[in-house]
């Protein structure tokens, strides 16, 4: 008979227990260790998915949606601004022989319209004009005209106006503003005259530059009234016409002279600078043009910058034009016979 020991129930329930306490301890350590895991995760960064194809679609219609509004906006704005009274249109190029034969034919309109035209100061000879033109800077050509009689009474050579006292010049020219200046230039130039031209005004460009106030604007109003001899008169009505008729958008007067000099045959220039100037004087004025009532109207890229309206435009008009008196106390006979009235002299009412 063998003999054998058999094992306890203890020792049975006792293993399992074991056994069970094991896996749940394993258990346990897992949910700590995906606890952890988890928790490093969140604390990091998250990187951002990448987009679905639906929704980039949706962003880039959006972004060109927005674009678009953009676009129309600017839009509105310059329009809105192209508009406003004054504006300017942006021109568009033109073949330079389409533009001579604008520009010619704008003069050919002048000359009908002003075939009278002619420069406003009142003179008798070159000594008379080129002192009356340094006098007219700041001031009209009327002011002039009404102090020169005075002056050149009292001073009629430039010999006599270069002994001249000053302070008696600078009385009589008190009117026509910024009158110690003027004095100082019309006595400085009678002397250069007197001294280095034997009294007499010379006819050329280089010499009359050289005279105390005189520029090439000047000079070119000496050399074609005086002289016959032809010169473009760049003065602010020449300049603001010819840039509003687009001829050119240059500023400066002596490349203004250059671009329109080039139109036109230089024996044109002379009359050229007065029909500019008599239709910048009498229609096209700086701040309320006549464009109602402009003969060269269809000619013209700045048509309605001012009134369009012909009754209302009318009443803009100056000088004959308007019917009233013209700028000179001694115009020529061909003024007076279009309708012309002389103006009136100083302290005349």
């Amino acid at each position: 008979m063998t003999d054998s020991t058999p094992v306890k129930p203890t020792a049975k329930k006792a293993a399992k227990k074991a056994t069970a306490t094991t896996k749940k301890t394993t258990a346990t350590a897992r949910k700590v260790t995906a606890t952890t895991k988890k928790a490093t995760t969140s604390k990091a960064a998250p990187a951002k998915a990448a987009p679905s194809k639906t929704a980039a679609k949706k962003t880039a219609a959006v972004k060109k949606t927005a674009v678009k509004k953009t676009a129309v906006k600017k839009t509105a704005v310059k329009k809105a601004v192209a508009a406003e009274p004054g504006a300017r249109k942006t021109p568009a190029a033109e073949p330079s022989t389409a533009l001579v034969r604008r520009a010619r034919r704008i003069n050919r309109e002048l000359a009908d319209v002003y075939p009278y035209a002619h420069p406003e100061l009142d003179f008798e000879n070159p000594f008379q004009l080129v002192v009356a033109t340094v006098l007219s800077a700041q001031t009209t050509d009327l002011r002039v005209n009404q102090t020169t009689p005075a002056l050149f009474a009292k001073y009629p050579t430039p010999e006599d106006l270069a002994a001249a006292n000053p302070e008696e010049v600078e009385e009589i020219l008190r009117p026509t503003g910024f009158f110690r200046a003027k004095t100082k230039s019309v006595i400085g130039l009678s002397k250069a005259l007197a001294e280095e031209f034997g009294g007499e005004v010379p006819g050329r460009l280089e010499d009359l530059v050289r005279l105390p106030g005189v520029g090439r604007k000047t000079a070119f109003v000496v050399l074609g009234n005086a002289f016959g001899r032809p010169g473009i008169t760049v003065d602010t009505h020449f300049q603001r016409l010819v840039r509003r008729w687009e001829w050119t958008d240059e500023t400066e007067p002596d490349k203004i002279e250059a671009a329109v000099g080039a139109l036109f045959p230089k024996s044109e220039w002379t009359m050229l600078s007065h029909h500019v100037i008599f239709h910048g004087r009498r229609i096209c004025h700086a701040r309320k043009p006549a464009c109602g009532a402009c003969p060269i109207a269809p000619l013209c890229p700045a048509y309605g910058e001012g009134e369009t309206d012909p009754e209302k435009a009318r009443k803009l008009l100056k000088y004959e034009k308007g019917g009233y008196p013209g700028q000179r106390l001694n115009p020529p006979q061909a003024y007076l016979d279009a309708g012309g009235v002389p103006a009136p002299p100083l302290g005349a009412g």
